[in-house]
């Protein structure tokens, strides 16, 4: 049935409003999603529109929650073809996909990247915990007897003795962005579960821990900047008391303007990140609408392009805007499901 459904949306995509006409279906590429991956696909898709015969696909950034709401509206030229993604789709996202039709959803990983908490150049350089930076930004602050109080300190100083006594101010992504997610769970999870009861919750209330773990504070002390990284690291040039949170390609290309903290005793760098030893890392991704691929015009070739060796193989031109590539295996193993353009099957 759902095969026959997207059957019938290639065609209708294909066929004239009066039914009795061929009509092409759209002739662009449309991209929504993750700040965070929109530079990368940016540049794949300016080169894409200079070295092919296909328009140059149109790249929206509007966080990765907000791309795959529109992604999953439907199926059909009125509806985004690729979503990018700073997370892995959740299942709740998948299933409001296949409630509006899009039942074939083909995952690509591009590569990995880092989470820096950074600052201006010049300004003080911190050496953060993942503990330090729970406890500077959860919504409530454990103790050790298992009980919870609202958040009130207001310099790190007040957090950690060995950290400067300035205020605690800290510029980052909405609730919308992928960025945000994995900040939540790689960097705020990690230091809630230092303490042993909230570790041990997890096992007995997983929505009692997330909730905990997860919920940032609404005082003032988290500022939220909206999706645009770049209005970020201006924000942070303009204000050397702030902090900001953003992915590592944005410090790559702003190294002369900012400076990222140390997290756990390790620097965010290309290495680190690469080899796993910097905390806080994740994969990156963007997803397909199989039902669009021969359909709209240049999708499949836009996607070969995006996985192919020279853009995001190790040596590819994305490594030099700040991306991690995957190992060749790795990229290898990817490329080779991608190019089979097989769907998500759970």
């Amino acid at each position: 049935m759902m095969k026959k459904l997207n059957m019938a949306l290639a065609a209708a995509a294909l066929i004239g409003a009066a039914g009795t006409a061929p009509a092409l279906a759209r002739d662009e590429i449309r991209i929504v999603g993750s700040s965070t991956v929109y530079p990368f696909s940016t540049v794949v898709a300016e080169r894409f529109g200079k070295t092919t015969a296909f328009k140059t696909p149109v790249v929206e950034s509007t966080g990765t929650g907000g791309g795959f709401k529109l992604f999953c509206s439907g199926a059909g030229e009125n509806t985004p073809d690729i979503s990018n993604a700073s997370r892995a789709i959740k299942s709740s996202e998948i299933e409001l996909c296949a409630t509006n039709g899009v039942t074939e959803i083909v995952e690509v990983k591009v590569g990995y990247d880092g989470i820096v908490v950074a600052n201006a150049k010049g300004a003080n350089h911190f050496e953060f915990s993942t503990r330090d930076l729970f406890l500077a930004l959860a919504k409530d602050i454990p103790d050790e007897n298992g009980n919870l109080t609202p958040n009130t300190a207001k310099t790190w100083k007040d957090i950690n003795p060995a950290l400067p006594a300035m205020k605690i101010e800290v510029l980052g992504p909405p609730p919308t962005s992928g960025t945000r997610d994995a900040f939540a769970e790689l960097a705020m999870e990690s230091g809630c579960k230092s303490f042993a009861w909230i570790k041990d919750l997890k096992k007995s209330d997983k929505s009692k821990y997330k909730a905990i773990c997860h919920s940032i504070r609404e005082d003032g002390a988290y500022i939220e900047a909206g999706e645009n990284d770049n209005l970020i690291v201006q924000k942070l040039v303009a204000n050397e008391n702030a902090l900001g949170i953003f992915g590592f390609s944005f410090l790559d290309q702003n190294s002369d303007k900012v400076q990222a903290s140390t997290i756990n005793g390790t620097e965010a760098t290309f290495d680190n990140i690469a080899d796993g030893s910097y905390a806080v890392s994740r994969p990156l991704f963007f997803y397909v609408k199989k039902a669009h691929v021969g359909v709209i015009s240049g999708l499949e070739e836009f996607v070969l392009a995006f996985i192919a060796d020279e853009a995001t193989g190790e040596d590819g031109y994305l490594a030099d805007r700040g991306l991690i590539p995957m190992s060749a295996d790795e990229h290898a193993a990817q490329a080779a499901k991608v190019r089979n353009f097989e769907p998500l099957t759970h």
